[in-house]
């Protein structure tokens, strides 16, 4: 058995929180970000990834249009698509980030809202 208390911790960003709970082949990782904390706009090339929110409200942007998503509800991001993750709420977020194959290395900042190629 795994959980927070068990796995691999890892601070990122501006105080976010990570824990490991599978590495390979595929990354599931639990994630805590605080009240206004934001990860930076970023896409993957090889990397596949599904959030899951497990508490709190998180704001993405994907491919420069945003979601709301609130506890339980989720959304997949494919490679190649600019998106980024905020806390824009008064109260932590925690989600599950499933990520195959795992996408530490395979991180490209992104700082302008482009389209997605086809």
């Amino acid at each position: 058995m795994i959980n927070k208390q068990t796995a691999e911790h890892y601070l990122w960003s501006n105080n976010c929180h990570g824990w490991h709970l599978v590495k390979q082949p595929l990354s599931v990782i639990q994630e805590l970000m605080l009240p206004g904390t934001s990860e930076v706009r970023h896409y993957h090339q090889r990397s596949h990834q599904f959030f899951f929110i497990l508490s709190g409200k998180a704001t993405l942007e994907i491919d420069g249009s945003h979601q709301v998503l609130s506890q339980h509800e989720c959304v997949e991001i494919p490679p190649h698509v600019p998106h980024q993750m905020l806390n824009e709420s008064d109260c932590n977020l925690e989600f599950l980030v499933i990520s195959q194959p795992p996408s530490h290395g395979d991180r490209i900042l992104s700082d302008i809202i482009e389209s997605s190629p086809s």
